[in-house]
């Protein structure tokens, strides 16, 4: 039960947010916020022990609306409510030209990126009203404090109220000047459902494939068409072609090494691939979608993980670090770095980057260094244990103690 109210969280949070902001508006925001996840505790109550609706959706809709209008009476705003609402037919807006934008999510995010509020408060702004995005999950996210983010989000809701009265999409050229922004959400909801931050899953499809509808749903509108997009695409595509081998028959995480191949989906590898070539010849300054699908592309084209062409990842890594410089890229790098040149140089350049980058928060980098002194033959259980403690994912934390597991007993 408490999977699939998570699961109706994330694919109905944004959406329910997005159709009662379009209805009542943005002055109401921090009102519509607290009555959804009412709505949200209250399934979680009542679904515990009673059959769940056969449209959850309809329902939480219907709840939030109710408790809402009861929140307008109370406060006698019911004339302002009256002015607002809207035939229920209404309620689920779709894409229905080149020119107009009408799905509710993605009016949400680009009224979320207008360009009067700053960028930084533009992504949260879009991560938490469409993807619900936790403090924790939006602070992995954009390498911030949990504090930091939560102050930001408070400063983001007073400004998007002050400068964006109603969820209007602009048009034309409006569109193209936004474009850029909801990419880097998009992106980073896809990211979030491929790699979960918390939980007890590390894959959420239902993200993933909320994250590429949108995409989707953008390509359609003429004036958001860009290499950009269809690299976006493409990278996500490739990501989702490995989505069931990335787990065993038991639930287990199972690393890129070990992936059974035969469960890759070769239909989405071959659509991601004409997106990517679709991006590729638009443009001749690669962006990091270009090379972050690059990248995917070869780790899906490769018969094994020991024929995979990690010199030519290598290179995508190296492009993306001299044109747009990230910690995240910078150590994901390691590890092809480790199987071009060896893991005791990996070492080195990890070492290097530890002094440079604030890495003493993220699991990843002691997981890696666990990795490349575990090939090394050195002792890397301290590093092991340091990553078990900074992930709070728990089959990620549970695939982690297998291999300290496995370390502990070497050592005896």
């Amino acid at each position: 039960m408490h999977q699939q109210v998570e699961h109706l969280f994330r694919n109905e949070y944004g959406r329910v947010v997005s159709l009662m902001t379009s209805k009542y508006g943005i002055s109401n925001l921090e009102l519509i916020e607290d009555v959804v996840q009412d709505s949200f505790l209250q399934a979680m109550k009542l679904w515990g022990y009673q059959k769940v609706p056969d449209n959850p959706t309809a329902w939480l809709f219907r709840v939030a609306k109710n408790k809402l209008i009861d929140n307008f009476r109370r406060s006698k705003k019911i004339n302002y409510v009256a002015d607002y609402i809207k035939d229920e037919e209404d309620t689920v807006a779709e894409l229905t030209n080149n020119d107009e934008i009408n799905d509710s999510e993605l009016k949400m995010i680009f009224a979320c990126c207008h360009p009067s509020l700053k960028p930084e408060y533009q992504i949260i702004l879009s991560l938490k009203l469409i993807g619900g995005f936790s403090n924790k999950e939006l602070a992995e996210a954009l390498l911030k404090k949990e504090e930091t983010v939560a102050k930001s989000f408070t400063r983001a809701k007073k400004q998007f109220k002050e400068h964006v009265q109603l969820l209007k999409v602009p048009v034309q050229m409006a569109l193209q000047s936004r474009l850029f922004i909801v990419l880097r959400v998009i992106y980073l909801l896809f990211t979030e459902g491929y790699d979960a931050t918390t939980g007890s899953q590390v894959l959420k499809r239902d993200i993933c494939y909320e994250a590429l509808r949108l995409a989707l749903l953008l390509q359609k509108n003429v004036y958001c068409q860009h290499p950009n997009l269809e690299a976006l695409i493409a990278l996500m595509c490739f990501h989702a072609v490995r989505f069931d081998a990335r787990l065993n028959e038991d639930g287990e995480l199972v690393t890129l090494e070990h992936q059974d191949r035969s469960k890759y989906n070769q239909e989405l590898f071959v659509i991601g691939a004409r997106h990517l070539e679709n991006a590729g010849t638009q443009t001749k300054i690669p962006s990091r979608y270009h090379l972050e699908a690059a990248v995917s592309y070869y780790h899906c084209a490769a018969k094994s993980f020991n024929e995979t062409d990690w010199a030519a990842i290598l290179e995508l890594y190296d492009l993306q670090l001299k044109t747009q410089y990230s910690p995240m890229a910078a150590l994901n790098r390691i590890m092809p770095l480790s199987k071009v040149k060896g893991a005791a140089h990996a070492l080195s350049e990890l070492d290097k980057l530890e002094h440079n980058n604030a890495y003493e928060s993220v699991g990843l980098f002691f997981a890696i260094k666990a990795e490349l002194l575990a090939e090394l033959h050195k002792d890397h259980k301290f590093h092991l244990e340091k990553a078990i403690d900074l992930t709070e994912n728990e089959l990620v934390k549970k695939h982690l103690s297998k291999k300290l597991k496995v370390a502990t007993e070497g050592l005896k």
